[in-house]
């Protein structure tokens, strides 16, 4: 079957690209942005890529038409395949129908740590000998690709509450229907779509509705959102993980949580040695373990599994040293998950400097839907460098006061990138923040740290 994908290019989309054509289908794609890394993966495979959105891809018309969540109604190559009838689907309803069908689908959700949590649980099944499937939203280092279909009938999938397309507002997840389900925790975002907490809650509560009585929940707590959401119908065997009150914990086992151990009502269940480090990725890899307890991986080989586990691209990703000065690359964008990393990375460096280069790029973000709490958030960090374009309606001076005169502003990255080679010294650990592009400041920071 010829299958033509509308935004091609993120995430979600080329991996569903890449499970079509190991399916065996004709695969093709467009995408505004077409520009490695995924371009040249796509590529790679086989799958042709066309710039931008005129309907000429649309001719010869495919079998079917595959809607990225990204285009919406106006777009050149949407109207065109409304007036002209072609056959069309959004990407998480096709994966549901073509991939989840028939299978055992382990879903990872939650406001924070999806990602990293649905890559622990990929790798652990594949080192304990289970050949999964998956679709995460990123690229697990271990994997080198976002999405496989496997040799199993165990499909991990990361469970985004995005809206799915233009012609579906429901949250991605509500088409997966898992038989095991991991909440990690449950914050307000997505502010462009979502007018408060509880139009959020709605949909996770339509998730949990699909969870069957014979599946399993696995949930954190210390939020109470999550309390929130199991009081409004539970039809599932819930497990808690994650903080004090919980039948499942982790416990430091030095002073970053690279060694860590599991405890059952407060006995050691497992320990754990790897290569991240941070209370948040130890719970990340709590809840993983819990997961693939559930289809037989006992706990103590679980624990085993993570000392290969190599983390996600843009996960506090180690991009290089240059004249002492360590430089990381990190998707966190809200003001959670900056925190916990920050708290993370401290716990490593010890006093050396952290400095930190920040992008506001999400739309809840660039609304000021958390500005109160985002100086608390960057309190971490030595010198705090924020990107305020000019486009950016929010006085950034202002609401990050409190950090006085940690803080430097830059209305261009260029100007940026100049800052910090020239506050850079030896030790000096630097964390640019960004869940865009933050127009390639990652390289051109390396190259100026290097001159």
């Amino acid at each position: 079957m010829k299958l033509h994908i509308l935004g091609v290019c993120g995430v979600l989309m080329g991996g569903i690209a890449r499970l079509a054509q190991e399916l065996g289908h004709e695969v093709s794609g467009s995408d505004e942005h077409v520009y490695p890394p995924m371009s040249a993966a796509l590529a790679e495979c086989g799958i042709r890529l066309r710039q931008g959105y005129d309907p000429a891809g649309l001719d010869p018309a495919p079998a079917q038409v595959i809607v990225g969540n990204a285009l919406s109604r106006g777009n050149a190559s949407v109207e065109y395949l409304l007036s002209e009838k072609l056959p069309y689907i959004s990407g998480p309803q096709w994966l549901a129908q073509n991939v989840l069908a028939g299978r055992r689908t382990l879903a990872v959700s939650g406001t924070h740590g999806k990602t990293t949590t649905a890559s622990i649980l990929a790798w652990i099944l594949q080192a304990a000998g289970q050949a999964p499937g998956f679709l995460i939203g990123g690229v697990p280092e271990n994997f080198g690709c976002s999405a496989r279909l496997g040799a199993t009938d165990l499909f991990v999938v990361e469970a985004d509450e995005y809206d799915t397309a233009f012609f579906d507002k429901r949250a991605k997840f509500t088409h997966y229907r898992p038989d095991l389900l991991i909440i990690h925790n449950i914050e307000y975002d997505h502010a462009d779509i979502f007018p408060d907490i509880n139009a959020i809650l709605a949909q996770f509560h339509q998730l949990v509705r699909t969870v069957p009585n014979n599946g399993q929940i696995i949930a954190g707590t210390g939020s109470a959102h999550i309390d929130e959401l199991l009081e409004m119908g539970c039809w599932s065997p819930v497990s808690r993980y994650g903080g004090p009150s919980a039948v499942w914990q982790t416990q430091a086992l030095n002073a970053d949580y690279s060694e860590f151990a599991i405890l059952e009502r407060g006995v050691e269940a497992g320990r754990a040695r790897w290569n991240l480090f941070g209370a948040h990725n130890a719970d990340n890899a709590l809840a993983a373990i819990l997961a693939a307890q559930q289809v037989g991986v006992p706990i103590a080989q679980a624990c085993a599994c993570l000392c290969d586990f190599t983390n996600v691209k843009r996960r506090l990703q180690l991009l290089g040293r240059v004249n002492d000065i360590t430089v990381y690359d990190d998707f966190a964008h809200h003001p959670t998950a900056i925190a916990r990393t920050l708290a993370a990375l401290r716990s490593r460096i010890g006093k050396q400097r952290l400095i930190v280069a920040l992008e506001l790029r999400s739309n809840t973000m660039k609304a000021g839907v958390h500005k109160a709490r985002l100086a608390a958030a960057l309190d971490a960090a030595d010198l705090i460098f924020v990107h305020q374009p000019p486009s950016l309606q929010l006085d950034l001076r202002a609401e990050l006061s409190a950090l006085g005169d940690r803080l430097a502003l830059a209305d261009d990255v260029g100007e940026l990138v100049e800052q910090l080679a020239h506050i850079g010294r030896g030790d000096d650990h630097i964390v640019l923040m960004s869940n865009g592009g933050f127009e390639q400041i990652q390289q051109r920071l390396l190259r100026r740290l290097a001159q």
